[in-house]
This record gives structure tokens, C-alpha cells and sequence, in this order.
């Protein structure tokens, strides 16, 4: 009788261990594999934030480019079809990156912000002079940092 006993109390203890081992095992895994997610996730907002910021600054560049081509004091015959067509270009390619990177954001401050900015950066097409061209210049130029500094602060 202690023999089967012994064997109970014997398989009963493997079991047992085998089953807090899993335990453990499995705990450590989930998290392992969130930490992996987490990382994944931060590594792709950063990419998609850099990309849009460096977006923004191009479209930024080809709309002071044709406003100069087009409001200099002797407007030359810049604004061609190639230029309007790489201002085109580099708004979509903003807006595309905008989109990538409110898909990958759960702060509701920061949709709002890429709004904004891409807003304001649009907003060097239609003005009139050169004070309010640098005035929007100015604007845009501290809206993108801002936008980085709080893309920064998410990313951490």
C-alpha cells in the first residue's frame, strides 16, 4: 500500500510541477511577446512620425519655391507644369504620410496636431506678400518642431 501511495503522491508532484512550470512559462512568454508588440509599435511610430515630418518639410520647400516663382519682383517663367506637378507630388506624399502616421497614434492631440500642420504648411499656397509669406514661413517651421517634440514624448 505505501508503494502506490508513494506513486500517487510521485505522479501527483510531477503533475503539479509540470503544471506551475507551464504557468510560468506561459506568463513569461505573453510577456515577452507584448514587450516584442510594444516595440514593434514604437519603432513603427517613429518611422511614420520621421517620415511625415520629413514629408511636410518638402512640401513646404516646393510651395515657398513656386511662391517665390511666382511673386518675385521679376517673376520668371518657373511656375511650369513640372513644378506644379512636383508641388502635387510632395502634398500626397504628405498626406499619405499624415494618414500612416494617425493610423498609428492613439492620441487624440496628436490627430488633431497633423491636421494642422499639413494645414498650415498648405496654407504657404495662398498668400499674398512676402511678410505674410514669412510669417506663415515661421509658423510652419515651429508647427513641425512642435509636432516632432510631442511625437517624441509619445515614442519614449
Amino acid at each position: 500500500m505505501e508503494a502506490v501511495v508513494a506513486s500517487v503522491v510521485a505522479v501527483f508532484g510531477t503533475l503539479l510541477g509540470s503544471g506551475v512550470t507551464h504557468f510560468f512559462q506561459s506568463r513569461a512568454a505573453d510577456r515577452s511577446e507584448r514587450f516584442a508588440r510594444a516595440e514593434r509599435l514604437r519603432q513603427e511610430r517613429i518611422d511614420a512620425y520621421c517620415a511625415y515630418a520629413g514629408a511636410l518639410l518638402d512640401y513646404r520647400r516646393v510651395l515657398v519655391h513656386r511662391w517665390f516663382a511666382l511673386h518675385e519682383e521679376d517673376p520668371c517663367d518657373e511656375d511650369s507644369p513640372e513644378l506644379r506637378e512636383e508641388m502635387y507630388k510632395t502634398r500626397y506624399a504628405a498626406q499619405e504620410a499624415m494618414f500612416r502616421a494617425q493610423m498609428l497614434t492613439d492620441d487624440p492631440g496628436l490627430l488633431d496636431r497633423t491636421e494642422q500642420v499639413m494645414a498650415a504648411v498648405t496654407e504657404l499656397h495662398r498668400v499674398a506678400d512676402r511678410e505674410a509669406l514669412d510669417g506663415v514661413r515661421a509658423t510652419t517651421r515651429q508647427g513641425i518642431r512642435d509636432f516632432i517634440a510631442a511625437t517624441a514624448r509619445q515614442v519614449r
